[in-house]
């Protein structure tokens, strides 16, 4: 039997579509955090959960356990694993650093909208399948983000 596959979940970026001056068509502005409003799109949560046939859900985010006490309740996610990252926003430090060890040899795809140089070497230098998924943070998340990672999974059966 093959590992169990994840998807890897970034929030900024990908479900709070951050790339534009104003709030997309189908979200609504939030403030989760004080005076920060953060966009979210109800819709979400029903696409994500038609990868929880396929994958495992884990949050790949420097949100970390915010994501399940501030997103997860408004697109109807149940609680899902947390992926630690290395370190805070522009620190510097890469979120690979967390994930590598955490996915170790799971087949993994990883919605985000900065994979960085060194995630893309370790994409392509994995013997588990691995696809990254660029996620463009003026529009976010989409149906053909998670047709692709569904095509991905068929393509592992």
């Amino acid at each position: 039997m093959s590992p169990e596959a994840l998807a890897l979940i970034d929030v900024d970026g990908v479900l709070n579509p951050h790339g534009s001056a104003a709030c997309p068509a189908g979200y609504t502005e939030h403030e989760l955090f004080p005076g920060e409003l953060v966009r979210v799109r109800p819709e979400h949560g029903p696409m994500l959960l038609r990868l929880a046939a396929r994958y495992t859900l884990v949050w790949a985010t420097y949100w970390e356990d915010e994501a399940n006490r501030l997103l997860a309740p408004l697109l109807g996610l149940p609680r899902l694993p947390v992926i630690p990252c290395a370190g805070p926003p522009g620190s510097g430090q890469d979120k690979l650093i967390g994930i590598a060890p955490w996915v170790a040899d799971r087949p993994v795809v990883w919605f985000d909208d900065l994979h960085s140089a060194a995630a893309h070497e370790w994409a392509v230098s994995r013997s588990a399948p691995t696809r990254l998924i660029h996620v463009d943070p003026v529009g976010g998340l989409t149906d053909v983000h998670i047709d692709q990672a569904l095509m991905r999974a068929r393509e592992r059966s």
